[in-house]
């Protein structure tokens, strides 16, 4: 199962588009809610049903974890402890993870980005601890996606696809959705 973890004040194309690509893929996804409310409002006052709470999830059934940004939506993310206990299990299992636009800082502040290359959202730079931070859109190193920010949303995601589903799945959604 993947899943895409919110708070109140996420960003909704960081976390649509990664569940739109990775269902295409025909994986499960499921939006999860990190304050156990069944309906998350959005950075712009929208509100997304969730599939299931955080107390809710079967660690060991998790495949990738997703982090979107937006603000204050990283930041909630990043004040849960159920989910920082999560994310270093996760990454102690050496499970993919994803995190976009402002999130990489909670990957950063875990310490799970040393000696890795990640980018995130400017003006977070001081906060991926450890990394050697890229200028570029996407940056994949290991198990981990990390990416700018909203207008390279479908590039992550894409990027998230090939890392759980191989080139070949990604560039066929690609293709399928004209962006190759």
């Amino acid at each position: 199962m993947v899943c895409i973890f919110l708070a109140d004040g996420f960003e909704m194309i960081e976390t649509l588009t990664p569940c739109d690509i990775l269902c295409r893929a025909g994986l499960d996804v499921r939006l999860v809610s990190v304050n156990g409310k069944e309906f998350v409002r959005s950075t712009h006052g929208v509100d997304v049903k969730t599939d299931l709470p955080l107390c809710k999830v079967d660690p060991d059934s998790v495949d990738m974890m997703i982090l979107p940004g937006g603000m204050p939506g990283a930041k909630n993310l990043y004040e849960s402890k159920a989910l920082i206990e999560l994310l270093l299990r996760h990454a102690e299992e050496k499970k993919p993870i994803g995190a976009i636009c402002a999130a990489p800082f909670i990957l950063g502040k875990c310490g799970l980005l040393k000696g890795k290359k990640a980018t995130c959202y400017p003006g977070f730079e001081d906060d991926l601890l450890g990394a050697t931070v890229l200028a570029d859109g996407v940056a994949r190193d290991g198990n981990i996606v990390t990416a700018k920010g909203m207008g390279v949303s479908l590039a992550f995601s894409l990027a998230l696809c090939e890392l759980l589903c191989g080139k070949e799945k990604r560039d066929a959604i690609a293709k399928a959705i004209m962006m190759a």
